[in-house]
């Protein structure tokens, strides 16, 4: 049997997580073995990766052309050198399974664990702990890929900078990622000591993150955007850092890397058609998320996916919007652009919108990557359900406010964004386009996203 006869492929209608803008390709799922066969195979459309579907918009999707599901692959574990190399269709889920009972941790992880590693590339994604060790690509060593004419390469910080800078939150359009290597993180336990912090109004939880992010390595912080009046943006801030042996009880000193991560429910495929989600239900959650709070705690033990990845105890959660689905509003001003943050957040509480998924963070330096999101400052993300149709006005006004102090958009979380918004935030395009016509001059990879942002 040829490599062409391997190739198992059947048409269907992709969105991403965030059930929005649904388009359909041929669906062909690879290894390393018939990736040339694959890519060879593309039609004019193009082909695109993809992963698990976590990107909230269309970047996983190719409507006409192909979209390529690549196998998972090995994990293999360096101890002495503290990395791991691992396939790129493999998840983050995947590779903690192995890495936290062997005392390590992955250098940064998103709010799920359900990631592939060559989706957390191509998307550089950053968590609570940016404002020190910045983004996945930061902790990179090196990629193994194949470029649109089948070549396999090697690329890294010092081997080919600028490919693999321009593949760092390039969005899978400079090539197949195989497999990635990266550093890891060595750790005592399997447990977070978190400082939790019950505050009443937003200049206090933003007062708070400027005073405590030195002395934390993950720091987040959830707001109350229904919350009204001195309240505004009332919030619970925690700040966490890896526990050691020495804080753990003698039961939990018995199996100190311990590690599970289950889900606890899954939404049922049959909601209401404008889902769960409004203002009575969320401000209900809301008002009870903030009374649970302890005022101020210090050294809890929590598990891994207790403090970072809270919303995968529940399978689908997406679902909780309704068919027509949400987006997630994510984007970043300049430390010295706070009030236009704050002027942002007093906007979307005064719309009154059931908003109940809000995140603020800090974040630190960027990284040499072009498309890469994070700058120093302050991100904000809210998730917004499309059935409320004021949200466009709303965030269009938005979008002007963040643009006019140098911030950005983060396109892994992007779903309408205009090719003039894209252009205005990330202002090194043309660097990145020309190593991508360098590597795929007749434009083989492609996406809805691409497409609709012109970078393709």
């Amino acid at each position: 049997m040829g490599a062409r006869d391997q190739l198992e492929s059947h048409r269907a209608e992709l969105t991403g997580f965030g059930l929005t803008n649904p388009s359909g390709a041929v669906v062909v799922d690879i290894d390393d073995e018939v990736a040339a066969t694959a890519i060879k195979d593309l039609p004019a459309r193009g082909g695109i990766a993809r992963g698990l579907g976590r990107s909230y918009g269309d970047p996983a999707q190719n409507g006409g052309g192909h979209v390529l599901r690549l196998a998972p692959g090995s994990i293999v574990v360096d101890e002495q050198a503290c990395t791991a190399t691992v396939g790129a269709g493999v998840s983050l889920d995947d590779v903690l399974r192995v890495i936290v009972p062997r005392g390590f941790f992955v250098p940064v992880t998103p709010g799920t664990r359900y990631v592939t590693i060559g989706g957390a590339v191509a998307s550089d994604i950053h968590g609570k702990n940016h404002h020190l060790d910045g983004s996945f690509g930061n902790h990179v060593t090196n990629i193994r890929m194949m470029l649109a004419d089948t070549t396999v390469v090697d690329v890294g910080p010092d081997d080919d900078p600028e490919l693999f800078w321009a593949t760092v939150g390039g969005m899978g359009l400079t090539g197949l990622m195989l497999e990635v290597t990266f550093r890891l993180l060595p750790i005592e336990t399997s447990r977070i000591s978190v400082d939790t912090y019950r505050l009443d109004s937003l200049d206090d939880v933003m007062t708070e993150m400027v005073a405590s992010e030195s002395d934390f390595r993950y720091s987040v912080a959830w707001l109350d955007l229904l919350a009204t009046g001195r309240r505004v943006g009332r919030g619970v801030l925690t700040n966490g850092a890896h526990a050691v042996t020495d804080q753990l009880d003698p039961a939990a000193s018995n199996d100190p890397l311990g590690y599970a991560a289950d889900q606890i429910a899954v939404m049922p495929p049959l909601v209401p058609p404008h889902g769960v989600i409004n203002k009575l239900t969320v401000k209900a959650f809301n008002e009870m998320w903030f009374r649970k709070a302890p005022r101020q705690r210090t050294g809890e033990l929590q598990s891994i996916p207790t403090y970072f990845h809270p919303l995968d105890l529940v399978g689908n959660w997406n679902r909780v919007y309704g068919a027509e689905g949400f987006v997630q509003y994510q984007f970043h001003v300049p430390d010295d652009a706070v009030d236009t943050m704050v002027s942002i957040i007093h906007r979307l509480a005064a719309a009154q919108l059931p908003i109940f998924m809000t995140v603020l963070k800090r974040f630190g330096p960027g990284n040499p990557a072009p498309l890469s999101f994070p700058q120093s400052g302050w991100q904000l993300a809210v998730d917004i359900g499309v059935a409320h149709r004021r949200i466009g006005t709303l965030l269009g006004e938005f979008d002007r406010m963040v643009l006019a102090v140098g911030g950005r958009h983060y396109l892994a979380k992007d779903a309408s964004m205009s090719a003039e918004t894209f252009r205005r935030g990330y202002p090194r395009l043309a660097e990145w386009q020309a190593v991508r016509e360098r590597v795929d001059p007749a434009g083989v990879w492609a996406s809805d996203q691409s497409r609709r942002l012109g970078l393709t």
